[in-house]
């Protein structure tokens, strides 16, 4: 399931659009009303306009007066779907993109909770677009029946979230589970099309992914130089970057990448194994040891119950890992963001820590006690999830440095 939001100046236009009096819709009779928000019954597009229009007097400084909103559920959960069904979807997504609040990585509010819930709004279901996939088109004022303006700071990051606590609730696929399920046949497709050219060329490289099916964006400078690509299928998205290994299928690296795939194989070395004859001592191999490495584990890539997703970093286009509760719990006492400044900081080393992105640095083991700091880092098999994360949390405050809020308190 995945939604997109955004703040629109052209409000009537919309609404002519979702509702199906637009001129641009050729199949009107496939579009059905759902529900609408604290309007009189009945109205067309223009009555609903002209209604948000009388509430948006209250803010002559409201530019981008309406919040247009999509959601698209996977098909396969929507099959059955009455309309009864589709106004209960709509109305728990309104539930948690209005309880959502966004916080910089200091852990202050910049995007604060909406009332969509409290605003004049029209919703609709189309069923006529090319994908054949039914979704919930919603128009909502931006200010809201007690005069308050609904904030679209990351109005997109708020309906993301939405989404995915709506489909994790349901038990529903989540757009992030979509796309990191999808980018290992998008690496395959990509390298497949390379090693069947007989020579480089990009412009055949980028006809053969459109014809598996896949849109492509080329990114270009002030000088038609080409700077990279994005390839799109369905709904998800994927940068060049983001894609192969060590972004050998990025732009500037796809020639190299076709010559190597297609280099001559080099001659066997001569074997220089001792003769049968003559046993070659071996040497004890040390037992291995549980350490955490550079690449999570995978039991953290994917969702399971009792686990929330989290996005390491600022990077909006980064995976989420997904976490289980109780450790996310123990991470936003320790690093409770209305006493340290630092608290987005602290938690994404914890959680890089918890998933095994990264090892810890030689350290004290802490807490007094019999330690031995020469035990390797990592979870050992008697540790819960909640002990786990204390660890790392201790951890990355051991090498970031908590940093406490000063000023005035609440």
């Amino acid at each position: 399931m995945i939604a997109k939001a955004k703040s629109i100046s052209h409000g009537i236009n919309d609404i002519s659009y979702i509702t199906g009096e637009s001129r641009n819709k050729k199949h009107p009779e496939r579009i059905l009303h759902v529900k609408d928000n604290l309007l009189p019954p009945g109205l067309d597009a223009t009555g609903i306009w002209d209604s948000m229009r009388l509430t948006l007097e209250k803010s002559k400084r409201v530019k981008n007066s309406v919040i247009r909103i999509e959601v698209s559920p996977a098909p396969e959960h929507t099959k059955d779907f009455t309309i009864a069904d589709w106004e209960k979807l709509w109305d728990d997504f309104i539930s948690e993109f209005d309880n959502i609040e966004l916080y910089d990585k200091n852990g202050r509010t910049y995007s604060p909770k909406t009332n969509l819930t409290g605003s004049k709004g029209t919703v609709h279901l189309h069923l006529e677009s090319k994908s054949g996939v039914p979704h919930l088109h919603g128009a909502f004022c931006r200010i809201d029946e007690l005069g308050h303006i609904n904030n679209d700071h990351d109005i997109h990051l708020r309906a993301q979230r939405a989404a995915e606590r709506v489909a994790l609730k349901r038990g529903w696929t989540t757009a992030a589970e979509v796309r990191d399920t999808n980018i290992g046949q998008v690496n395959r497709d990509c390298m497949e099309i390379l090693q069947s050219m007989e020579s480089w060329s990009w412009l055949e490289y980028a006809a053969r992914l459109r014809d598996k099916g896949y849109e492509l964006w080329e990114l270009q400078d002030g000088k038609n130089l080409l700077r990279g690509y994005v390839l799109k299928k369905g709904n998800a998205r994927y940068k060049a970057s983001e894609l192969g290994r060590g972004r050998n299928l990025m732009a500037s690296k796809l020639e190299s990448t076709w010559k190597k795939l297609h280099a001559a194989p080099k001659a066997k070395a001569a074997s220089t194994r001792p003769a049968a004859s003559t046993p070659t001592p071996t040497t004890a191999r040390p037992a291995p040891v549980k350490a955490q490495g550079k690449v999570p584990v995978p039991q953290y890539t994917g969702y399971r119950p009792g686990t929330i997703p989290y996005r390491i970093g600022d990077d909006r286009d980064s995976c989420s890992y997904f976490i289980p509760d109780e450790a996310l719990k123990v991470f936003d006492e320790e690093f409770d963001y209305r006493e340290t400044a630092n608290s987005r900081e602290l938690t994404d080393r914890a959680v890089a820590l918890f998933v095994g992105m990264m090892s810890a640095q030689a350290a004290p083991s802490g807490g007094g006690g019999g330690g031995s700091n020469d035990l390797p880092w990592g979870r050992r098999e008697d540790e819960d999830d909640r002990e786990w994360a204390h660890r790392c949390a201790r951890e990355a405050e051991r090498t970031i440095g908590r940093k406490p809020k000063t000023g005035r308190k609440r």
